[in-house]
């Protein structure tokens, strides 16, 4: 098992386990903003490096599809005021 351990000053935003939503397209791994992805590992970084989360993206029925690493900025978290939709898994054309 990994265990993470934080500088001093660093916290840990987002919990490990938690659904989190995408704040911008990842349009080399498909992911679009929006799209909903598991926290599952956390990266402090290096003094002034921006804090870091690896995530599991699963499929609609559950599968996973994609693990990958993004930086604090780009997630955020999921809100009762939000509603969930799905969207084909291949690229589409706007």
């Amino acid at each position: 098992d990994k265990v993470c351990y934080l500088a001093a000053g660093q916290a840990m935003k987002y919990d490990l386990f938690i659904r989190v939503a995408l704040t911008e397209d990842l349009p080399e791994r498909n992911l679009r903003r929006g799209d909903v992805a598991t926290v599952v590992e956390y990266h402090p970084g290096r003094p002034g490096q921006e804090l870091g989360y690896t995530l599991e993206v699963f499929n609609a029925v559950g599968e996973t599809v994609d693990v990958v690493t993004v930086r604090e900025s780009q997630i955020e978290r999921l809100t009762a005021g939000e509603l969930l939709s799905v969207r084909p898994m291949a690229a589409s054309t706007p």
